[in-house]
């Protein structure tokens, strides 16, 4: 178990978070969800956490589960056959860290957003947005995609390029397996 200076605990068997991040409009949700397909494709579990720094709301006004919110429910669990989904209040901006006790059984959890967190990240990078790099010269940065050459002095993915930017990432989170065999270990096809 580790313990981080900010007194968050981080059990031993957790998942390796990989955030993925880059200005609005730079492609971070489509490189995740081309992600997710790829890596689920190769048998992992994948989680994800999406932050908003904007806030959001779940719910759907006038269904039973907002009407509990409404009502002053300070935690709301929807439970179907095929999905939980819940509405908690909470105090802080969560550090992904915190999230990972909702993440329990995940073999690797993809980030979007978190940009300043101390975790390894992959910027998305799309010079024509106008926005100047979010994480160059980032200790954590351990890659970037981006459609034009870049010096970053991190492997470069082109957007087109998922496969082998997943193979990169299971390199690097699994450095005992190759991508093959990790996905042998995963029960891969």
């Amino acid at each position: 178990m580790q313990i981080l200076p900010e007194k968050i605990i981080i059990p031993e068997n957790a998942p390796p978070l990989l955030c993925i991040v880059g200005y609005s409009g730079s492609g971070k949700t489509t490189v995740t969800v081309g992600l997710i397909e790829t890596l689920k494709k190769r048998g992992l579990r994948v989680g994800t956490i999406k932050h908003d720094v904007h806030g959001f709301e779940m719910d759907l006004p006038g269904k039973d589960s907002w009407r509990h919110k409404q009502a002053g429910s300070a935690t709301t669990i929807v439970s179907s056959p095929k999905q939980i989904g819940m509405v908690m209040d909470v105090d802080h901006d969560h550090h992904p860290l915190e999230l990972l006790p909702f993440l329990a059984g995940m073999d690797i959890v993809l980030v979007e957003g978190f940009k300043r967190a101390p975790l390894s990240k992959i910027e998305v990078f799309r010079p024509e947005t106008g926005n100047l790099p979010a994480c160059k010269g980032d200790r954590n940065l351990i890659a970037v995609v981006s459609a034009v050459p870049l010096n970053w002095g991190v492997p470069r993915y082109s957007p087109n390029d998922i496969e082998g930017l997943c193979d990169f990432i299971l390199a690097r989170l699994f450095p005992e397996f190759s991508a093959d065999e990790v996905c042998r270990q995963t029960a891969c096809s």
